[in-house]
């Protein structure tokens, strides 16, 4: 009687349970495509697919892989382990707003573009293990608002920002060349003050500089500086990857981008500008200088009159007036034009004060003189 009544009892809650178990397991539609040797996604599968594994295949990701994947609306785990997929477009996994383990592990994966979650807003799961990626933005994890794992293991990442993501529980990270500068500061001081567990802490080692590659990137001792001033990004990928630069080439690129925030005097490229300048206009000067020199030496010249001396005058006077027999000479001509010439030829003749006569010569000079 009282199993009669306890059967009773229960019965309902049983009826609950049971038809719960049968509604999921309708819901769970499994298919499995691994080592096919597929290099697009298949568009015949079903439409009610909830778990698809197309693992071990060569599919890429393409534009036709997104429209046919994005059909699979009932999708809550989706794997693409060892694939050809190289770059994560935007857009990819849109439509798949039920997905929530996304498996891409050991592919070639380099570029995850801006939105390449979008769409994801029930993603519990994401496993980038064992890529190629090199940078990371974490502004493409802020669609995934429930992300409680990311898988991060075994890429080529030396600086993370500290991501977006408020549910996050467990993160992995070992495996990628982190440097344990001042640029780890902020995702260092996020994993020991936030709930999130890093899996596999004691071998998250850090990569360079050669002096911390004994540390962990959790326990790591930070630099004094670090605390009061941490820099940016970009300015630590300079120091890391165009160390080589000449000091003075890499100060002033540093210079420039800092002084718009720290407001420092003006740096030497004022000088060599305004020298530039200077420059400039000297040698236009001297070139206009050289140009008009020949006019100015030829007007000086015109007014450049020194006194005749006595053997030039008669050099002069001889030379108009000659012999005057050799005017005699001259075929068909009477003594009457001989006359006129020799008078017009002693009409150039300059008197006896020896000067030849000047508008330009003081007169009243030559007359004390005399």
């Amino acid at each position: 009687m009282k199993v009669t009544g306890i059967t009773i009892l229960f019965w309902p809650l049983s009826m609950v349970l049971l038809s719960d178990k049968i509604q999921s397991s309708k819901r769970e539609v499994q298919c499995n495509f691994t080592e096919k040797n597929y290099s697009l996604i298949p568009a015949d599968i079903k439409k009610d697919v909830t778990i698809l594994d197309l693992s071990y295949n060569q599919i890429t990701l393409n534009g036709t892989d997104t429209r046919v994947l994005q059909t699979y609306i009932l999708l809550t785990e989706l794997y693409l382990i060892e694939n050809n997929v190289t770059v994560l477009h935007s857009n990819s996994f849109d439509n798949l707003s039920s997905l929530e383990i996304l498996n891409i592990c050991r592919n070639s994966i380099y570029v995850i573009q801006q939105g390449a979650f979008l769409g994801l807003n029930k993603l519990k799961q994401l496993h980038l293990c064992q890529n190629k990626i090199e940078q990371l933005n974490t502004d493409i994890f802020v669609p995934l608002r429930d992300l409680k794992l990311l898988n991060l293991q075994g890429n080529l990442i030396s600086y993370l920002d500290v991501p977006p993501l408020f549910h996050l529980e467990l993160i992995t990270l070992y495996g990628n060349l982190w440097n344990c500068s001042c640029s780890l500061f902020n995702l260092q001081n996020w994993l020991n003050t936030s709930n999130v567990t890093l899996e596999n802490e004691n071998i998250t080692m850090c990569s360079y500089p050669n002096s911390l590659k004994s540390y962990n990137i959790k326990t790591v001792p930070p630099k004094a500086e670090c605390h009061s001033k941490l820099p940016s990004p970009v300015t630590e990928d300079l120091y890391i990857h165009f160390q080589p630069i000449s000091n003075l080439t890499f100060n002033s690129s540093l210079n420039n981008l800092t002084r718009n925030s720290e407001h420092t005097p003006l740096g030497k490229s004022w000088a060599f500008l305004v020298g530039v300048v200077v420059t400039a206009l000297t040698t236009s000067l001297l070139i206009f200088i050289a140009i008009k020199c020949p006019i100015w030496y030829n007007i000086l010249l015109s007014y450049n009159h020194h006194r005749l001396e006595e053997h030039e005058a008669e050099t002069y006077e001889d030379g108009f007036t000659g012999n005057p027999s050799s005017l005699s000479q001259i075929p068909e001509t009477n003594s009457e034009e001989t006359t006129v010439i020799f008078e017009q030829l002693h009409s150039f003749v300059v008197d006896d004060d020896g000067f030849i006569e000047d508008k330009y010569i003081d007169i009243h000079e030559l007359r004390e003189e005399n």
